[in-house]
């Protein structure tokens, strides 16, 4: 492929983030073509196939199994992602799941032999990582600027919205879960990144039930083969003015924080604030939306051939843990993994 060449993309699933994100981003491209959208409700397909001036509205069967585009970005039910994302690796095509990667470790590792059989790229949607401020205090943590580290705190508290009807997120056979699988995901995958992906060998938890039959909020604590301490809270039902999310890294020489950015080491004796200068104003849309601009450029750019992605291996360690989270909430006792 060349740089001038357009790749072909098709896009299954038309929910939220596919709304916001994605259709908006890629429709908005010089070097991507969105060819078709596909979604169980053809109604809905073809809206928004219209609204975003994409000429095809295809079946999801024809969308993954076919030759009308390079790359998909699956948008879908998280109970779909393993198979349809196997499916289309399959099939020659460049893949970008929206988190998770699949609903067992298990699974994780299915999808990933799946690319590396086809030779095919593979994204799981952590936008977090292309966040400036969470490079940043991972940079710091890998330098051994922080001394050594003896506990990670992570949380992804949102507030509470009163529920006009219940999705698929509610049902614990397509979501694998509530809160915890939903918010848990990322929170969790962001504390470990920034960590080193460290090895988890503890699990314990508490789950708060909700209705319908999902969990609202959890509390997790684990432990690395280090005896590193690390921590999650979630919540879809925080009563508060805002949201509340952060990142807290403890270190025995320094300590990180986000958002916002802030790195405090010791230096002669005492806590200085070494927090490193971010840049200029942020583009419009916000931390949330750029990580996402910056994760799709790189999707493409490594789908063209330009650029290199490294397979998505420790998400099968990030589902072994939310799986040993609910085992230790269902059975009242510490997991071991």
């Amino acid at each position: 492929m060349t740089s001038q060449d357009r790749l072909r993309v098709g896009i299954v699933g038309t929910g939220a983030v596919a709304q916001l994100v994605h259709l908006p981003f890629c429709t908005n491209r010089r070097d991507v073509e969105v060819v078709a959208v596909a979604d169980k409700d053809p109604d809905k397909a073809e809206a928004l196939a219209r609204r975003f001036h994409v000429p095809g509205v295809l079946s999801t069967e024809e969308l993954l199994q076919g030759d009308a585009v390079d790359a998909v970005i699956l948008c879908t039910p998280n109970h779909l992602h393993e198979s349809e994302a196997v499916t289309a690796l399959g099939t020659g095509k460049h893949v970008l799941v929206e988190r998770p990667l699949a609903l067992t470790p298990g699974g994780c590792r299915a999808v990933v032999e799946a690319a590396e059989s086809s030779g095919r790229i593979l994204v799981v949607g952590m936008s977090h990582r292309f966040r400036p401020d969470v490079a940043a205090l991972r940079a710091f943590v890998a330098g051994g600027e922080l001394g050594e580290v003896y506990a990670g705190r992570v949380a992804w508290m949102n507030r509470f919205v009163p529920m006009r009807r219940t999705t698929w997120r509610q049902n614990p056979e397509e979501a694998g879960g509530g809160a915890l699988m939903d918010l848990g995901a990322p929170a969790l995958d962001l504390l470990l990144w920034v960590l080193g992906n460290p090895t988890v060998q503890r699990v314990s938890a508490i789950l708060s039930d909700g209705e319908p039959e999902v969990e609202h909020a959890a509390n997790v604590l684990m432990e690395t083969d280090g005896g590193l301490s690390l921590s999650l809270e979630v919540s879809w039902t925080y009563f508060a003015r805002e949201d509340t999310h952060y990142l807290r890294v403890l270190g025995r020489e320094g300590s990180g924080q986000l958002p916002p950015l802030e790195i405090f080491k010791q230096l002669g004796g005492r806590p200085m604030d070494v927090t490193p200068e971010q840049g200029g104003p942020p583009r419009k849309g916000g931390r949330y939306l750029n990580a996402h601009r910056r994760q799709l450029d790189h999707f493409f750019r490594a789908a063209r051939g330009f650029a290199e992605v490294e397979l998505p291996r420790s998400q099968a360690q990030v589902m072994a843990i939310l799986q040993a989270a609910y085992e230790s909430a269902r059975e009242g006792r510490e997991v071991e993994l």
